[in-house]
């Protein structure tokens, strides 16, 4: 079994944002030489999220973040001194971890799907790591 780490660098230019991240996953999933294996692309950080969606219509973008807004507005009762708790709330919602699928060398996602890293508290510099185990 061979295992494959690497880290992305992501600079926010946002407070909040959806940045697409697939083609550097690609890259480092292809540069391995790992055919067949899981993948996991992790973000060490509380306000921001790893997800995946459309990435073909950026609207799908504004939509979720129109919506995340709506159910996690930011609200004066909130008692985090950074006040961001809105921003940390989101993050957990969405998630801070993903599991992909690597088969023939390639993840095994839809065609109309896409890795982002999501933004709730930037702008910032963000790390992301991808690691991959397999054969």
């Amino acid at each position: 079994m061979k295992i494959h780490k690497n880290q992305l660098q992501v600079k926010t230019h946002k407070s909040q944002d959806f940045y697409e991240i697939t083609d550097e996953v690609r890259k480092i999933v292809r540069e391995s030489g790992i055919k067949e294996g899981i993948l996991t692309v992790f973000s060490p950080h509380t306000t921001g999220a790893l997800c995946i969606n459309e990435n073909a219509d950026s609207d799908v973008i504004e939509d979720m973040i129109y919506a995340l807004d709506k159910a996690f507005p930011d609200d004066p009762k909130f008692k985090h001194m950074e006040g961001n708790s809105q921003a940390h709330l989101k993050s957990i919602n969405l998630g801070n971890t993903l599991s992909l699928i690597v088969s023939d060398g390639l993840i095994d996602i839809g065609i109309w799907q896409g890795i982002f890293f999501c933004e709730f508290d930037g702008p910032r510099d963000r790390s992301v790591t991808v690691h991959l185990m397999g054969e």
